[in-house]
């Protein structure tokens, strides 16, 4: 039998993956989380995608979660009066607060964020369009900075603005932002995802948005600015304020510089899994295949070592929302996945032995872990659970024994979607005593194949089912 993948792939929609029928054909591929890009799109053109994914996922029996993804401060230039110039190595090139925003040429172009020349200092290397234009600031006056080409190469309308090493003094949540923080509410998304945070306190405004516009949404830090990645403080601060981070390598890696994206990319899948929190990698995981049947065999190894890195997801961006190929980018992604959790470390955890616990709900998690890791004849852990934090705490550790999140919030039901090696059994709970509802829950495994009689199963739960935090009692029962 096919091995269930544990890692789980986040798809983005977009022009190529609107319709019921690719909606569709991406839920059967395994799309577990459907991602909204807000910077573009309408707000009606998300609630059409929003209303497909949740019929079609109800029609297949699937739980797949939505995201939100906000714009952000996304520092463009403006247009060009012919769409594009090309950029010669050594000429002269000035962005202007001034200049008229549709009539951009081979020597000057407008900006759309005036504090750019506040942010820039003679000798700062500006990257454009994704680092492929480099500019190196010679001058800068009270509207404009002043630059030499250092790397040239076409430049067209609205490409993005990076400052190596970051420093741009942009707030994280622009008006934008919070106007699709209410359409966000209003779909009712599993995940708000925040782009361009620098400080925690970035996140908790954000949290204080969603939460006023009536959504329950968790949030998900997007670490692309090189202030987040300084030092582990500054991680930690965002990582800790959050419900869950993104590795965004396209600004990140602009910002940071390439040669070091890597091992950055490790450090943050690292401290989020420390702290409990989730972690999507993202970012051209898979960009040939926008124009290509199949992945590169370095894409590949991208997708295998995020795995192995033990990632709750991988992502997909222009090649699902956009691309020529956009189902067989997640059939590919699929294949990756589960190739890569055959290799024996990624079941084998040294994941916070040596340390205490603070709370006795993450305590029964752990513990439960250490359980199925050690005694060979365990094949589930079922988690009676309210919002997801007990099977989360558990996902955190390298196992290869499936993790059962049993819930009756429909909310709970989406949100595990996206953790790692968890699978959400709907549940309604009975008033009365916890055995039978064990059993119950015990044979709904055993009638969909997924244990047999004679093997070894984890229940964690609370005295109390209804109530959040409250995971207090872990046992161990045969299946019969």
């Amino acid at each position: 039998m096919q091995p269930r993948r544990r890692t789980k792939i986040v798809a983005t929609l977009g022009p190529a993956s609107s319709s019921p029928e690719v909606i569709e054909q991406l839920i059967l591929a395994g799309m577990d989380v459907a991602r909204l890009n807000f910077s573009h799109g309408t707000p009606d053109d998300h609630r059409q995608r929003v209303e497909i994914v949740r019929a079609l996922a109800d029609k297949h029996q699937r739980f797949v979660a939505i995201m939100g993804d906000l714009q952000g401060p996304k520092i463009r230039i403006a247009r060009f009066e012919g769409g594009s110039v090309e950029l010669k190595t050594g000429q002269r090139f000035t962005l202007s607060n001034l200049h008229p925003q549709d009539q951009g040429n081979a020597n000057i172009v407008g900006i759309d964020y005036p504090s750019l020349v506040q942010d820039c200092h003679p000798g700062d290397d500006l990257l454009l369009d994704d680092g492929r234009v480099v500019l190196r600031v010679e001058e800068v006056d009270e509207h404009a900075v002043h630059s030499i080409v250092s790397q040239g190469g076409p430049l067209s309308n609205n490409k993005g603005i990076n400052r190596r090493g970051g420093g741009i003094s942009a707030d994280s949540l622009t008006e934008k932002d919070k106007a699709d923080i209410l359409t966000m509410a209003q779909l009712e998304v599993d995940y708000v995802a925040v782009s361009f945070p620098r400080y925690g306190a970035d996140i908790e405004q954000a949290r204080e948005l969603v939460r006023a516009a009536g959504s329950k949404a968790w949030i998900i830090a997007k670490i692309e600015r090189a202030e987040a990645v300084v030092d582990d403080i500054a991680l930690d601060d965002l990582v800790m304020a959050s419900d869950g981070v993104m590795v965004a390598r396209g600004d990140l890696g602009v910002e940071v510089g390439d040669a070091r994206l890597a091992g950055i990319q490790k450090r943050i899948i690292l401290h989020a899994r420390t702290h409990n929190k989730l972690v999507i990698t993202a970012t051209q995981m898979m960009e040939s295949m926008v124009n290509s049947p199949i992945p590169t065999r370095a894409e590949v190894s991208d997708v295998a070592n995020a795995v192995l890195d033990y990632t709750d997801a991988v992502m997909l961006s222009a090649e699902s929302a956009s691309g020529k190929y956009p189902v067989e980018a997640v059939r590919a992604m699929d294949r990756v996945c589960i190739g890569a959790e055959q290799e024996p470390g990624t079941t084998r955890s040294q994941h916070r032995l040596g340390e205490t616990f603070t709370r006795c709900d993450e305590t029964i998690a752990l513990a439960a872990m250490y359980a199925a890791n050690h005694f060979p004849g365990i094949k589930a852990i079922i988690s009676f659970t309210e919002s997801g934090n007990t099977p989360l705490i558990m996902s955190r550790i390298r196992s290869g024994v499936p993790i059962y999140c049993y819930t009756q919030h429909l909310a709970t039901q989406r949100r595990t979607a996206l953790f790692r090696g968890v699978y959400t059994m709907p549940f309604q709970p009975s008033p009365a005593n916890a055995e039978p509802v064990q059993k119950l829950a015990i044979t709904a495994l055993k009638e969909k194949g997924l244990v047999s009689i004679g093997d070894w199963v984890i229940l964690t739960h609370g005295e109390n089912m209804n109530r959040d935090g409250g995971t207090n009692t872990m046992k161990i029962v045969t299946v019969d």
